[in-house]
């Protein structure tokens, strides 16, 4: 397994600028910024997140705040800031491992930079469906040493993860079946090694590209065809510019609550019970919500003029399931990947 350290990008000004704007920290006596939790009562947490207020995972969140602030009789309490207004998931990520923001949501492929072995949760076809992925991603005896890997070199705890749905193949010139369908079409993909792998076992031609600016690809005819869920599908209006939507199911993605560590450890026993409890609410919450997140999406696509069909499932699994043995490069990814996979059956 290979852990790295976080590097500290340019963000110190800007950063303090942004937490300044939001109202974030206390300051004490000597001019430090203190800890959320420094003095283990009356903390407000503050969580960075990425998504709009509308969003599945800011709404859970918010309402994991406020079950927190009760069942700790407002010990603790959570400000989640939406939109990146704390910085994007990298930066986030940094801003818990040094103290100055408490939590955020940060994806898999965020983690996976620092500790090789979340690339495993990663994979296609890792995860059958979304019951699936929930069941292994928030299951201890499967997670509990990979989730605490990053508190000695980070100082940043995971605590659990979110679903992002599952993923499937959209198209602007008519639906696909089989990976031979996809020979020679161009498919925005994100900028990762496993990611460019997947498109091209799949037979298409991987094409990275930044997501805001697939609406335009898609329109201009710079790539073909993109993946995603069926919430991003309706809610970025792709299905005006890619109304073909393929049901490939060919990855579950998958966002972490991560905390920072300090803050953690200095919870009283009873009120760490209560933030497990309500965190094990909150994901649950969001699972509900993100299904019917999903199937308001497909009909809102629908109406829209979208097409839903259904493709041979078991040729893309036949292409795709080859790329566990060769992105998995050490024992304790085997390990993890084989628990996953165990928890399916």
């Amino acid at each position: 397994m290979r852990t790295k350290t976080l590097t500290m990008a340019a963000l110190a000004t800007a950063t303090a600028l942004t937490l300044a704007a939001c109202g974030g920290g206390e300051t004490s006596g000597d001019g430090e910024t203190a800890a959320a939790g420094g003095d283990g009562g009356g903390a407000t947490m503050r969580l960075a997140l990425n998504q709009t207020e509308e969003h599945p995972s800011f709404i859970a969140l918010d309402n994991f705040g406020q079950r927190l602030e009760e069942a700790t009789e407002g010990r603790y309490s959570i400000n989640v800031y939406p939109n990146e207004t704390l910085g994007a998931q990298a930066e986030a990520l940094q801003l818990v491992s040094d103290g100055s923001v408490d939590m955020a949501i940060v994806s898999g492929t965020q983690l996976e930079n620092l500790n090789e072995d979340f690339l495993v949760f990663n994979l296609p076809k890792v995860f059958d469906d979304v019951e699936h992925q929930m069941r292994v991603v928030n299951d201890e005896a499967i997670v509990g040493d990979l989730y605490a890997s990053l508190e000695e070199s980070n100082n940043v705890t995971v605590l659990g993860g979110f679903t992002q749905g599952a993923r499937s193949v959209y198209t602007t010139d008519g639906p696909i079946e089989t990976p031979a369908d996809l020979a020679g079409k161009k498919l925005r993909v994100q900028e990762s090694d496993l990611h460019i792998a997947m498109a091209e076992a799949m037979g298409a031609s991987a094409t990275p590209m930044a997501f805001g600016e697939l609406y335009t690809g898609l329109q201009s005819g710079v790539v073909d065809a993109a993946e995603n869920n069926e919430v991003s599908f309706w809610t970025q209006k792709h299905y005006e510019v890619a109304p073909y939507w393929s049901y490939t199911n060919h990855l579950v993605g998958l966002d972490y609550l991560i905390i920072n560590s300090d803050l953690l450890a200095e919870m009283s026993e009873e009120d760490r019970a209560a933030f497990d409890a309500e965190w094990t609410a909150a994901y649950e919450e969001h699972t509900e919500l993100w299904a019917t997140a999903t199937e308001e999406a497909i009909a809102n696509a629908e109406a829209g003029g979208a097409t839903f069909t259904e493709v041979d499932e078991a040729a893309f699994t036949e292409v795709l399931e080859p790329l566990a043995e060769e992105f998995i490069t050490s024992e304790s990814q085997q390990a993890l990947y084989d628990a996953a996979r165990a928890a399916a059956e």
